[in-house]
């Protein structure tokens, strides 16, 4: 490895080129024991230079979306749910719906793999350069009251709106009060057509009224959901009902 030029580190670090600086001796020896020309040596080093600057984009974005865990679609079992369009699930993956700013509603028990879905579309758009965030339908109304309490929501709202796509998960679970459907609403509208929604819930359109207390305000939102919206019905075997009866027939 050939020893390190100070001037040459020091103008490396002033152009912000990390990896440059990290990887050129060891670059330059590799060059001259090969007979590499000049250019090759510094195409190399410029495509890692980029390739770590993607790598440490797509880290913050995941970093930022907040995401519970990361969840891949390859590692969903497909098999179990037959009656689950697989491709049209890997073509929203291309994230077609985002540019048109649309919505995806998946809908079913739990225990299905509607989070998982959701977290594998919304990683993939990490990927794709998308700014995402993850919110639990309840953990987001209580942020939005607490906004609204410091006289904040329109601020709150406001960087919403910076994103790409937002998740909202595991609507359903818990019944809000009138403040927090209120605040979920008023959320949901400001977002309408302004960008990409996914959210998972346990409830057929029926029963969201159970969630929301009013009939109005859920058929007013029910209304902006659906437009435009990708609706998608999981129907099957919880699987941790299945790896529970299949861990008891195993003993």
């Amino acid at each position: 490895m050939m020893e390190r030029n100070p001037l040459l580190d020091s103008y490396l670090r002033q152009l912000r080129l990390p990896t440059f600086t990290k990887l050129y001796p060891q670059f330059a020896a590799d060059a001259a024991r090969n007979n590499h020309d000049t250019v090759r040596f510094l195409l190399a080093l410029a495509e890692q230079e980029v390739n770590q600057r993607q790598l440490n984009m797509l880290q913050q974005r995941l970093k930022n979306a907040r995401f519970p865990v990361i969840k891949e679609l390859a590692d969903f079992d497909f098999s179990c749910l037959p009656m689950l369009n697989k491709a049209q699930i890997l073509d929203l993956a291309r994230g077609e719906y985002i540019q048109q700013k649309q919505g995806l509603i998946l809908i079913g028990n739990p225990g299905l793999g509607k989070t998982h879905l959701a977290l594998g579309l919304a990683a993939a758009a990490c990927r794709e350069g998308r700014r995402v965030r993850f919110w639990t339908a309840a953990g987001l109304v209580n942020e939005l009251i607490q906004a609204q309490d410091e006289h904040r929501l329109h601020r709150f709202i406001a960087s919403a709106l910076k994103l790409d796509l937002v998740v909202l998960d595991e609507l359903g679970f818990i019944p809000f009060s009138q403040n927090g459907a209120q605040a979920l609403f008023t959320f949901c509208s400001e977002l309408y057509e302004r960008l990409a929604l996914i959210i998972t819930t346990n409830l057929k359109f029926a029963d969201w009224v159970q969630v929301f207390g009013d009939e109005r305000l859920t058929a007013a939102l029910l209304d902006r959901l659906t437009h435009h919206a990708h609706i998608i019905e999981l129907l099957g075997e919880s699987y941790r009902f299945r790896e529970r009866t299949q861990g008891e027939h195993a003993e």
